[in-house]
């Protein structure tokens, strides 16, 4: 490496320049700017909670005398006088601090009265300096007072003119009450606001016993006060932030659910988090309704005025306001956080500080600035009495004093000669005992020597002193200044004295300044579901032929007897009709399937809430479904998700086949759905439902055929995207219209026909062969009571119901297991008079079903009023439909508590809520004299 070239620039001296290294130029520059900025410009001390730029402009307002009880001065001024004298930066800054001292939304007790624009929380900027006028607010007096009795120490400014106070004698903590905040060199403060009697208290008890607890504060302050109130989420955070120095905050808008006209409810924000602009706020939310992150909005307006803060969020018909408001609280301003961090100067030194620690500092500064100021009257009483010891003196030897000062030539010359002599102080002793000053001593022989200021003050004495009367009040100032020293010196003598000073004080700023508590501290996790916010509640859950999907209270709807016409249940707009309904809980998981073998899935309360007469939300809006594709079938999961683990998912399709997954392949599924079943060209999925290994599966077609196996002779796939393998083998025409699960139990033939026969007798009916061509003939065998308690435990009751509205309930022992794959045999006798079948599934006694028609028709009525029937029957009128008209769905309703009904379920002709006022669509009764009887097949 060459050696290094020492030499200096031409006309240059070489001793003006000196080599040092880059590296540690670097440190100490930087190690100076940034102790430079922790010193003296981001951290607030933690004596009176204010940065430099901050004491500065309320100790020259103080200067200048610009108090609280004095008219306004323009802020341009105060600025200029700032700038000057103490703090030579750029104007706008001095200005913007000023400004926020004045904010009533920025700081919980304002320490300037600002007149004019000084912003708002909107975040509208302050008016020019020129224009805004300011003054001290009473309070800020609260820092300053005492600040000329030598109480804090004085530092020259930046060009050695003037004086500046390092800090203020605050008289409460101003750093917990105010709060703080600021980003330094390597470290940053934030230091939430509190509520001023609370902060006051919780100094006062931690003065009295030092070794107070986190959790005995908790009592006294529970949490941060923000000036803009809104609530505070949880504990823990205000805790952690109390016990360490740092901690998360979460803070909530303050919101009331209100009607705002008929069927429509509002969210009223009244209250939002500290910090939060509100303007930028309401356009993040419109962004997020335009987004559909957030839904079920229709309107957002800012009804703010100087009474207060009003912003309304309009909701729209069908929204859920807790819901809605859950979403606005997981992704808007409405609900944010406060990082605590609560680092602040102690000692002239950056330091992490808890609660107790930043209170114990404020209490043993105070107590500090008490002691100062004790010294100081102290001082300035004994100053006073010194001079009136030596008027005390001259009085009592008055005539030699007035001889003394006649004779001499000049004041100096008197002045020497009254210092030079020993006057006799016997008359004055006691108070030179009384004022306990050590340049007070009387000498061994009784006389006094006098001071030059005592002197002085002799010289300048008026005669009129020399009265009876003055001589007199100059005994009773001695004697007065005389207690005032005793209490002095009781007080500096006394910590107990100069803690109860303490006290009083703040007492007394507690007494003139504290208001209400704003903020509001709940308890609860911040991160609630929208599901926690959802009553359970039972839902009617209906999809039109064109897509449209919702839920209605199951509670609209009334039971009705066999035979009723029933009550409009939607209201058809092109051709529209009902094709699927199922009643589920509000918290029951669905699973949509379309026809590309797609699954999707979505909670009950998600889907759009309606009346019975609504039409509800088009699933291409609520489900990612591409051109072309549709839903063809729904299965609402079990509300336990305990139980999936051992349940698994079975499918069939309208072709016939049918395949078997781990329903845990399906707990997973993202807002683009996943595959669930592969399908050939014009196939769909029929039927889907969980099973276990202990049932059976039952397909039914739409030409009345049927087949029963086990569930375990349909292996389970491994993967998705699958066909499956054959159910059901169907005929030229045929679909399989339904699929079911049923209990397994094995049986034999004989058994099964007892089981009928004896089920028969017991319901008083004649012995009738249910059977038909394809029924195996065989003898009831005997039956023990065991074995027949053991087959009625298993059995179920299988309801079928046909297009043109008829039904019956038959025995799940009517139809025998068999393999996997054959034709099958009779479900129902199919003919013109009852059409093709449109739905089988097993019902229980006190069951009610709903049948909807392609005409938008509705009944509900119970299953018992429904006859139990052979297998290969034609069944009774259930619906008696219109010509023309056809079932399309049929959803089975299980123990439902009929309130509108009588004792055998009958309901009355009214419209349901929300329904036209139809006579004809209310009319029931029993089966029309035109109603075909039961036969056999």
């Amino acid at each position: 490496m060459a050696d290094q070239d020492n030499s200096t620039p031409a006309g240059g001296r070489h001793s003006d320049i000196k080599p040092i290294s880059i590296v540690d130029e670097m440190k100490a520059s930087y190690l100076d700017y940034a102790m430079s900025v922790i010193v003296s410009r981001a951290l607030p001390d933690v004596r009176d909670g204010l940065k430099p730029v901050h004491r500065r402009i309320l100790y020259s307002m103080n200067e200048n005398g610009y108090e609280w009880n004095k008219p306004y001065r323009k802020s341009a001024r105060v600025v200029g006088d700032v700038i000057g004298k103490y703090h030579p930066h750029g104007d706008s800054a001095i200005y913007e601090a000023l400004v926020r001292m004045a904010q009533p939304f920025s700081l919980r007790l304002p320490l300037i009265d600002g007149q004019g624009n000084f912003g708002s929380v909107d975040g509208d900027p302050a008016a020019a300096m020129r224009y805004t006028e300011c003054r001290l607010e009473k309070v800020a007096h609260k820092l300053l007072d005492d600040i000329d009795k030598d109480t804090v120490d004085f530092q020259d400014n930046y060009d050695n003119s003037e004086t500046e106070p390092v800090v203020l004698p605050a008289k409460f903590p101003n750093l917990l009450v105010n709060g703080a905040g600021g980003i330094a060199v390597g470290m940053a403060t934030n230091i939430p606001p509190h509520n001023l009697g609370e902060m006051i208290d919780a100094a006062i008890a931690i003065m009295e016993n030092p070794g107070m607890t986190v959790q005995e504060l908790l009592e006294i302050v529970p949490g941060p006060d923000f000036p803009t109130g809104a609530m505070i989420l949880g504990r823990s955070g205000i805790r952690s932030a109390y016990e360490t120095g740092r901690g998360s905050v979460v803070m909530r808008a303050k919101v009331e659910v209100e009607e705002v006209r008929k069927d429509r409810n509002a969210l009223i924000v009244t209250e939002i988090p500290y910090q939060v602009n509100k303007s930028t706020m309401i356009e993040k939310i419109a962004e997020l309704v335009r987004e559909k992150r957030v839904e079920g909005i229709s309107d957002i307006r800012d009804e703010s005025d100087r009474s207060g803060m009003r912003v309304v969020i309009e909701l729209k018909r069908d929204a859920v306001p807790d819901v809605v408001l859950n979403q606005l609280y997981r992704f808007s301003q409405l609900q944010t956080s406060f990082g605590c961090n609560m680092v602040a100067l102690n000692g002239g030194k950056p330091e992490q500080m808890n609660l107790p620690d930043m209170l114990k500092a404020f209490v043993s500064f105070r107590e500090e600035v008490v002691q100062r100021r004790t010294k100081f009257l102290l001082k300035k009483a004994r100053d006073r009495a010194h001079i009136l010891v030596g008027l005390g003196i001259a009085v009592a030897n008055i005539d030699e004093v007035i001889h003394l000062i006649r004779t001499a030539p000049d004041p100096a010359t008197a002045r020497a000669e009254l210092m030079e002599r020993d006057w006799p102080a016997k008359d004055v002793e006691p108070l030179i005992k009384l004022i306990d000053d050590p340049r007070h001593m009387v000498l061994a022989d009784g006389t006094y020597k006098l001071s030059e200021e005592q002197a002085r003050a002799i010289l300048d004495l008026r005669l009129q002193r020399l009265t009876a009367l003055g001589r007199d009040e100059i005994a009773d100032e001695l004697n007065k200044i005389g207690g005032e020293i005793a209490n002095f010196l009781e007080i500096l003598r006394s910590r107990a004295r100069i803690q109860e000073i303490v006290r009083n004080e703040m007492l007394e700023i507690k007494d003139e300044f504290a208001t209400p508590r704003r903020t509001e501290i709940v308890d609860g996790g911040a991160d609630l579901e929208d599901e926690d916010l959802i009553q359970r509640e039972d839902m009617v859950v209906t999809v039109s032929h064109n897509g449209y999907i919702k839920r209605v209270p199951l509670a609209t709807y009334r039971a009705q007897r066999r035979g009723g016409k029933g009550r409009s249940g939607m209201a058809t707009k092109d051709e529209d009709f009902v094709t699927r309904l199922f009643v589920a809980n509000t918290h029951t998981p669905v699973l949509f399937f379309s026809s590309r073998g797609i699954c999707y899935k979505m909670k009950v309360w998600r889907l759009p809430l309606g009346g019975p007469t609504s039409r509800g939300k088009a699933l291409v809006n609520m489900l990612p479904l591409q051109q072309g594709e549709w839903i063809t079938s729904i299965m609402p999961l079990p509300e336990n998700e305990d139980s999936w683990a051992n349940l698994d998912v079975m499918f069939a399709t309208v072709r016939g086949t049918v395949r078997r997954n781990k329903l845990s392949d399906f707990v997973q599924i993202n807002r683009n759905g996943k595959i669930a079943m592969k399908l050939d060209e014009g196939d769909g999925i029929v039927g889907v439902d969980t099973c276990s290994e202990h049932d059976d599966v039952m397909l039914t077609t739409a030409t009345g055929q049927c087949i029963r196996f086990p569930v375990n002779d349909v292996r389970v796939f491994a993967g998705r995207n699958s066909v499956g393998v054959r159910g059901i083998k169907l005929a030229d025409g045929d679909s399989v219209i339904s699929m079911q699960i049923l209990h397994h139990l094995d049986a034999s033939a004989e058994e099964r026909a007892a089981f009928l026969k004896y089920s028969r007798a017991l319901r008083g009916e004649t012995e009738e062969n249910g059977g038909g061509q394809d029924e195996e003939l065989v003898d009831a065998g005997p039956l023990s009571q065991e074995r027949y308690a053991e087959m009625s435990a298993a059995e179920q009751i299988i309801l079928t119901i046909s297009e043109n509205g008829y039904g019956k309930r038959t025995s799940s022992f009517e139809y025998r297991v068999t393999g996997r794959g054959g034709k099958g045999i009779t479900a129902m006798a199919v003919n013109d008079r009852n059409g093709n079948l449109i739905a089988s599934f097993p019902v229980e006694d006190n069951d009610q079903i709903m049948l909807v028609t392609n005409g938008g028709q509705l009944i509900r009525c119970p299953v018992e009023g429904i006859r139990i029937a052979g297998r290969a029957t034609q069944g009774v009128i259930v619906f008696k439909t219109a010509k023309d008209e056809k079932v399309v769905a049929v959803e089975g309703i299980s123990e439902v508590d009929d309130e509108d009904g009588d004792e055998n379920g009958q309901g009355d002709a009214e419209p349901i809520a929300g329904g036209p006022d139809d006579p004809d669509q209310g009319t029931i009764g029993e089966a029309s004299d035109d109603q075909a009887p039961e036969t056999d097949s």
